[in-house]
Formats: structure tokens, C-alpha cells, sequence
């Protein structure tokens, strides 16, 4: 006997045992309580397979949308019921509820919730009444208030009879659709989200045209990526999508604009969030005091509009980070691309998704055609026969005496025979008994003329229906083209895709508490305002890092705490920030009991928290003489006293900090003296050594920084300006903050220089004319329209920095004809304010009116450059290989 057969036997016995165990407990049980044994009921083995075949009707039939289709099972039934009794007019949605529950099982509820859905994502049902708003949250109105059908688009791409496979429905009273024959990528475009038992579904909703010219380029065998687009529109980071497979995160981000410096608007929303869980998290996180905020108006209605205002002293710019990091104006997505073919469940990336439903699409393509090939055979081979019947007057054969009706059957069967040549197959009985029925009238007005045109027009659809059978994948390409020009208009992206820099919370955070230190005890801490000896520190937040220096020359990093003891004789205590490379400290410590003096500058930019470091070499009995924080980098000078000694002549000795480098926390420094010092005094405070901060600005994020992204805008020091100027002819400084946000339209930024000219052209909208000047612009926070600023139809043209700048204008209109004409704009206009109105460019009709490359002429002496600072111009590269006049050739800034 095998040990498979030895194992099902002793499981059998097992099993056996258990149940005879059951009974007997049964029969005990049933003796106290007085069941009557007739109605026993055994439950052994009844679970055994129940929690999978459950866990497997949930995934295949509720929760996970099929991979051809991209419909779960309750929203194919809606369509297909609202298919049933559709009319062209408007349906109660009560009524298609009723109508869809001949299919679906799970009562009114479920459906009225699926068809609710479907129609807030706009593609498939059109909609009448009030379907609630995806912005605030509001639930739709009773379903006997509200009405739907279905659109036009879903009429064209999810039905055909004549294509669909049918199966039993739940009761078997009625046939519904295994799945629908859709021709399009239904599942990428709507998205979806579903949990299921053991397994959830979540594919992300993408655009509609950008499926279309993706679903082309696979057909054309290029290239292509698909990422989502939100119906709630805002911001999104893409690069971690890893396809929408599991694993993949997308950062989504609220879109925040600035009204003014104490109002901020968020415009867009989150994916899944509305606007009344965004307030709820901004004023949760008001509360906790990580942000900073006077109040919140919620005004959104048809469109996103939540007005958060500022207190006087906040800041906008760190007010809008703080929202990312602390509220839900920034979330992560988790997708999970999940579906069922095959009959299981399946994960497989929104590429593949793609590939598939195009194939899909190609071969419902093909099936119509052949469906369509089929049907037109017939209808030439019956045109032609029934040609034959009435030209050649086989017809006559009825009028005949035959015994029986087969009889003359057969001899009109045989009359066409004679014929079999002129036509494309065997001809049936049932091609004869068809040709006979007809009425008489009909043999009486039977037109030969009209029966050739149609089977010529017959021939000529098939000839057109084979050439698409044959260019199958070209015919697939010109129906997705078709489909996009009749339904992809004002179906734009809503998304903005960019990268998202990383929000440190405690570079953000508001200081919502005050940091107090007892050096001489090494308590720091926020509640240690009563103890008497406690110094103020700073002010800080509840999840800010503190870094603390004792004499002995350890210092350590901790999360700041109500109070904790770190260590006596403290010598300094502040909020420490990662990466901070401009805060240095200034040491000269004694190396061990009787050790040289040594002093060192160095930066603490990454540590491990709570591990205790040395900014000593670590002897035993080392002390800090000097120590100085300085949070730009300043080195002072100091005066040293030497204790008196024999043959030590010179007693006092300068130490200058800014003739040594500043290195890394781990350097040891230099050997200042190895004689005992007497004491230090400060003999002058010192200056910054590092120079001014060197700022790039990233075009990706539109953000400053410091680590080299982007473009190159110079160094800057206290009091310099930044230049911001937009593309509707907006301007407005800034300082050169790190936080600092710019606007989406930033067209031009450089550092702020008064006395660089501009030249702009620009149409005003109440005479309808264009216009040119030459202005200078001043510091001003708020931004202000360098171009008419009475009508907001005016729009800026064009933005040139060129010295000697030429325009070039090409007329229109009646004017056609003229040549173009070259302006030399410095002297054709003088340089005024930016508020003057400006010159009249032509009076003739303007077809087009541009900066070209400026002037060749030799430029005044002018001052020395003051450091290489650069313009940066986003919209257009500067060229700067053709040079005129020795000055780069630059034309257009915008």
C-alpha cells in the first residue's frame, strides 16, 4: 500500500473519530436540553469550502472590475439595464434601480450607490437633477428625484448585441452580458476601487485623450506612458507610479494659490478628499499649533474655492509648505492594480491594462466587420437570386398546375440552377421558398434599374469592409481618432504633473512653545519657565530638534521635551536644522588635563538623535575655553592671556577664527598654543566668511535652492531682492527664502536690479491696439501689472532685457499687403516708469508683432559686473551662440 493511501486512511479514521466524538456529545446534550433527535442536522464539513467559495464570489462578482470590460459585475448590470429601457430620454433612477435588480442580487442600495458613481465620473451616464458634488462631499438626492441615460459615447463604444456573450442571470429568468464588447479602455479611464475578501482593487482614473494617443501609439508599435489625471484636478508626483502596480506611491497635492500676503486660496483638491475633510485636517492641525491660521471660508460650489486666512506675523510661503506637511492638502496614493481574467484575479500593470482592452478593441473591431461581411453576402446572394428570379421570369413557374407546392419548389429550384454561375454559392430551399412567399404586388413592381444599383452599392461596401479587414490595425487607428474628435473635446488634463520637494516638518512647523535652559542644573526643556534659573532660548515647536554643548566638550541632538536633563554646565542650547551648513561653531578647547589648546570651526549638519558626540579629541579631562554659535557663519577674533611663565615673554596672543577653514564636525583642529591660558576676551565680533547664499531656482517645482537644480541666479547677501515677473504681465520681489512659492504662469527671475530696462509689447483691449514701452521697475511685495491694469483683456505680447531691442511687426488685415516693418525701439520710445502707458506700435492692422535679435551697436562703457548673476527665462532657451554687437542675441524673454 502507498503512503498516500496510508495517510487517507488515517485521516479518514480521524475523521471518523471527530464525528463519532460529535455525536456522542450530541446525544448527551440533547438528553439535558430535550432536542428532538428526527430533526438533527449534522455541520461536519460544512465550512470546509464555504470561506473560500465566499471570498471567491466577493472577488469574481462584486468588488474587482474585469480586465475586458473594466466594469465590476454591478455597474455592467446598470448599463445593461438602463440599455433595456433606453429611449433617448432621461430615466428616474429609481426606475433603472428597479430594473437593474432583475440582475443584480444585492438589493437597491448597492445599485443606487454604483449608479450614483458612474454618474459623477461624467463618461458613460448622462445625468439631470441634483447628483451631489465630488468637491464638498454632498450626497446625491433621492433616487425618485433624479434621472440619468446613457451618454452618447457609451452608446457608441459598450454595446452590440450581435458581439456580446450572454449568460444565465442570477434566477435564470433573464440573459445578461458576460461582459460588455466595449471598444475602448474603459478601466484606465474611469479608475476604480474595490476591497474585496483577501485582495483590493485600486486603478487610478487617467485622461481621456491621453488614453487615446497612448492606445494609437501601441497600435503604431511606439513607446508610451500612461500616468493618472484627477477629476478633482491639483497637483501630482508620478515618480514612484511604478506603473499602478503594487508598491507604487503618487504624492497629491492641493493646488494653494496666494490673494494677497495674509490670504491663501486652495483651489484644487486632493484625490478622495473634499473640501470639507481638508478643512477639518487644517483646522485639526490649527489646534495642535503646527500651523497658524485666523480662520477658513469654504466657497466651493461648481469649483474648488477655500479661503484660509493668516495672522499679521505668519508667513504665506511657509504657510502653504506647513499645509502640505501637516494637513491633507497632501496625501499618497497607494495603487494596486488589480483584475479579473480568466476567471481569477490578476495584477498586471496599467501598461498592459492598455494593450490588452486595444486588442481588445481591435478584435470587436473585427468581429463587426466579419459580422458585417456576412450580412452583406447574404444580401447580395438574395438581391441577385431574386434578380434572377423576376429578369429571367422564373416566376412564371407559380403559375403552373403541379400536383404539390414542393413540386413547384423543386422546379423553380431547378429553373435557378440553370443560373448557378452568376452567383456566389449553392442555392438553399430556403432561398427558394423566400423568393416565393413575396406578395404579388411586389412581382408587379419589381424595379431590375434599382435592384442593380443596390447590389452594386452592396458590392461596393463589401469591397470597403474587405480593405478594413485587411488593414485591420489602420482601421483600429482611425476609429480611436474618431472617437477622440467626437468625444475628447474639453476633456483636457486636470492634473498638473511635476516633481515634489521634500517637506521637512520642522523647518515649517509654527513655534507654538518657548525653550528654556538651566545651564548649571542641564535641564532644557518648554515648561521650565517657573524655575528661577532658567534662561529663555527661543522660541520652537512641539517637534523641533534641540542640540545641546556642554563644557566638557560633548554635545548631543534630542526631540525637545517638556524637560530633560542632558548634562551640567551647559555651554549653548538651540533648534537644531538638518543640513544646515551656515551655522558654525567656533571652538578652542583644552586637550585633556594638561594638553595643548586647540581651536577648530566647524558645522553639524546630520546626525544620529540622542547618541552622544565629542567636539574634543576625547581625553579624559578635555574643556571647552571657547565657544561660539554663529548662525552665518561669522568668525570673531579673540584676545588670548597666557599664564605667566619663565622665558614666556609675550603674554597676549590674537586668535582670528576667520583665518581657518570650517570643516566637518569630526575635525580636531589646529594647535593654537601648548601654554596655560591665563583667560579669553572677545576682541572683535566677526563677520560671515561664507559669503553670500548661492540660490538656484528649479523650473520643475518653480522653488529656490541651494544643491545646484536648475538655474543658476547668483549669490545672494542681506537686503538682495528677486525679480519675479509673470506671463499676464505681473511683476513682484521677493526675498531669496527657501520657501518661498512662485506662480505657475512665472514667465521671468532674476535677481532685482533698478536700473535694467525693459522693453514690452503688449495689445490693449479698449482701443484695440498694440502698444510698446521701455520701463524700470521697483520693489514691491504685492504683485502689479506693468501693462494696462484697467482692462484685464489686455495681454502682454512679448518681453525683451535686450539693450538696443528691434521689434519686428507683420501686418494683417487690410493692410496684408505691407511689408514688415523693423523698429529700433530704443529710439523709437524713451525709458519711462512702468505704470506710463507706453507708445502706439503702428496704426496699421498687426497680424504679428515680435522681439527679434537686437541691434548691432557698441554699448556705453558700463560699471563692472558684481558676480555673474544670471536671468532666467523659462519659456524659451536663450541662444546665446549668435552674438550682435558683442552682447548675446537674446530677443523674446517669454
Amino acid at each position: 500500500m502507498s503512503a498516500d493511501n496510508i495517510n487517507e486512511n488515517e485521516q479518514d479514521e480521524q475523521e471518523e473519530a471527530v464525528e463519532s466524538t460529535g455525536s456522542k456529545d450530541h446525544e448527551r446534550f440533547a438528553k439535558l436540553t430535550g432536542i428532538d433527535e428526527s430533526k438533527k442536522f449534522r455541520l461536519t464539513g460544512m465550512y470546509k469550502d464555504w470561506f473560500l467559495d465566499y471570498a471567491s464570489y466577493v472577488i469574481l462578482e462584486r468588488a474587482v472590475p474585469h480586465l475586458n470590460d473594466g466594469l465590476k459585475p454591478v455597474q455592467r448590470r446598470i448599463l445593461h439595464a438602463m440599455k433595456q429601457v433606453d429611449d433617448g430620454r432621461f430615466n428616474k433612477v429609481a426606475n433603472i434601480i428597479g430594473q437593474t435588480m432583475q440582475y443584480h442580487p444585492h438589493g437597491d442600495a448597492s445599485i443606487g450607490d454604483a449608479l450614483v458613481q458612474l454618474g459623477q465620473k461624467d463618461l458613460l451616464v448622462e445625468t439631470q437633477g441634483n447628483w451631489g458634488n465630488i468637491f464638498t462631499g454632498d450626497s446625491a438626492a433621492a433616487p425618485r428625484y433624479i434621472e440619468a441615460r446613457l451618454s452618447r459615447f457609451a452608446l457608441d463604444v459598450a454595446f452590440n448585441s450581435k458581439t456580446t456573450e450572454w449568460v444565465a442571470s442570477y434566477d435564470g429568468r433573464n440573459q445578461e452580458p458576460a461582459t460588455l464588447p466595449v471598444k475602448f479602455p474603459l478601466l484606465l479611464a474611469q479608475g476604480v476601487e474595490g476591497i474585496a475578501v483577501g485582495l483590493a482593487s485600486k486603478i487610478l482614473p487617467h485622461n481621456f485623450n491621453e488614453l487615446i494617443d497612448a492606445a494609437i501609439a501601441c497600435l503604431s508599435g511606439k513607446e508610451f506612458e500612461l500616468f493618472p489625471d484627477f477629476p478633482t484636478g491639483g497637483m501630482a508626483d508620478v515618480s514612484r507610479y511604478n506603473g499602478g502596480l503594487r508598491g507604487g506611491a503618487v504624492k497629491v497635492r492641493a493646488r494653494i494659490a496666494k490673494r494677497d500676503s495674509k490670504t491663501l486660496a486652495i483651489v484644487d483638491i486632493p484625490f478622495g478628499k473634499t473640501s470639507t475633510t481638508l478643512i477639518e485636517s487644517i483646522l485639526k492641525a490649527n489646534e495642535k499649533g503646527k500651523i497658524k491660521v485666523r480662520k477658513v471660508d469654504d466657497n466651493t460650489a461648481a469649483d474648488v474655492e477655500i479661503l484660509v486666512h493668516l495672522h499679521g506675523d505668519v508667513s504665506a510661503d511657509k504657510t502653504i509648505d506647513a499645509l502640505y506637511a501637516f494637513t491633507d492638502c497632501e496625501i499618497s496614493i497607494s495603487p494596486n492594480a488589480c483584475v479579473i481574467s480568466d476567471d481569477k484575479p490578476a495584477f498586471i500593470s496599467v501598461s498592459e491594462i492598455l494593450r490588452h482592452n486595444v486588442e481588445c478593441a481591435k478584435q470587436q473591431l473585427r468581429q463587426e466587420l466579419q459580422i458585417r461581411m456576412d450580412e452583406l453576402e447574404k444580401d447580395w446572394h438574395y438581391s441577385s437570386l431574386e434578380k434572377i428570379f423576376f429578369e429571367q421570369r422564373i416566376y412564371k413557374e407559380l403559375e403552373k398546375d403541379s400536383a404539390t407546392w414542393e413540386a413547384q419548389l423543386t422546379a423553380i429550384e431547378a429553373a435557378l440552377n440553370r443560373f448557378r454561375k452568376q452567383l456566389k454559392r449553392d442555392i438553399s430551399p430556403d432561398d427558394v421558398v423566400r423568393l416565393c412567399e413575396k406578395p404579388v404586388r411586389k412581382i408587379s413592381k419589381f424595379d431590375i434599374k434599382a435592384a442593380d444599383e443596390h447590389i452594386k452599392a452592396v458590392e461596393a461596401e463589401a469591397v470597403e469592409v474587405k480593405n478594413h479587414l485587411d488593414n485591420l490595425v489602420s482601421y483600429t487607428i482611425a476609429y480611436f481618432r474618431q472617437i477622440q474628435k467626437k468625444y475628447g473635446k474639453g476633456r483636457d488634463r486636470k492634473t498638473q504633473l511635476g516633481s515634489f520637494e521634500t517637506i521637512e516638518a520642522t523647518q515649517v512647523a509654527v513655534a507654538n512653545a518657548k525653550l528654556y535652559v538651566n545651564k548649571k542644573e542641564g535641564f532644557v526643556g518648554m515648561d521650565l519657565k517657573r524655575d528661577e534659573m532658567a534662561e529663555f532660548v527661543s522660541e520652537c515647536s512641539d517637534i523641533d530638534d534641540i542640540i545641546v554643548f556642554l563644557k566638557n566638550g560633548k554635545y548631543v541632538v534630542s526631540k525637545v521635551s517638556s524637560k530633560s536633563f542632558v548634562g551640567k554646565d551647559i555651554l549653548h542650547v538651540g533648534i537644531f536644522k538638518k543640513n544646515d551648513t551656515r551655522t558654525v561653531y567656533n571652538v578652542a578647547y583644552r586637550d585633556g588635563r594638561t594638553g595643548p589648546v586647540l581651536y577648530k570651526r566647524f558645522s553639524v549638519t546630520g546626525v544620529i538623535r540622542d547618541r552622544e558626540y565629542d567636539m574634543t579629541k576625547g581625553e579624559e579631562g578635555s574643556e571647552v575655553l571657547w565657544f561660539s554659535a554663529n548662525r552665518n557663519g561669522e568668525a570673531e577674533k579673540l584676545r588670548i592671556y597666557l599664564k605667566p611663565r619663565p622665558r614666556l615673554r609675550n603674554l597676549i596672543i590674537d586668535l582670528d577664527f576667520g583665518q581657518i577653514d570650517v570643516k566637518g564636525r569630526q575635525s580636531q583642529g589646529n594647535i593654537f598654543t601648548r601654554f596655560a591660558i591665563h583667560k579669553i576676551q572677545l576682541k572683535e565680533k566677526g563677520v560671515s566668511t561664507l559669503g553670500g547664499q548661492k540660490t538656484w531656482f528649479d523650473p520643475a517645482n518653480k522653488r529656490l535652492n541651494t544643491e545646484e537644480r536648475g538655474i543658476w541666479l547668483g549669490e545672494f547677501f542681506e537686503g538682495d531682492k528677486l525679480l519675479a515677473m509673470t506671463k499676464s504681465g505681473m511683476f513682484y520681489t521677493t526675498n531669496f527664502d527657501l520657501v518661498n512659492h512662485y506662480d505657475e504662469d512665472l514667465g521671468y527671475i532674476k535677481k532685482f536690479d533698478p536700473q535694467q530696462i525693459f522693453s514690452a509689447i503688449y495689445f490693449e483691449a479698449d482701443q484695440k491696439l498694440y502698444y510698446i514701452k521701455r520701463f524700470t521697475l521697483e520693489t514691491s511685495i504685492n504683485p502689479q501689472s506693468f501693462i494696462d491694469e484697467d482692462n484685464r483683456e489686455s495681454y502682454l505680447v512679448a518681453l525683451s532685457i535686450d539693450e538696443f531691442p528691434q521689434v519686428e511687426v507683420a501686418f494683417g488685415g487690410k493692410h496684408a499687403k505691407r511689408e514688415p516693418e523693423y523698429i529700433d525701439v530704443e529710439k523709437f520710445i524713451g525709458v519711462k516708469s512702468f505704470r506710463a502707458k507706453g507708445k502706439r506700435l503702428t496704426t496699421f492692422a498687426v497680424k504679428k508683432a515680435q522681439f527679434v535679435a537686437p541691434l548691432a551697436r557698441q554699448p556705453e562703457p558700463e560699471a563692472e559686473d558684481n558676480g555673474g548673476d544670471s536671468d532666467a527665462s523659462f519659456d524659451e532657451d536663450i541662444d546665446d551662440s549668435s552674438v550682435s554687437g558683442g552682447k548675446a542675441v537674446q530677443g523674446d524673454l517669454f
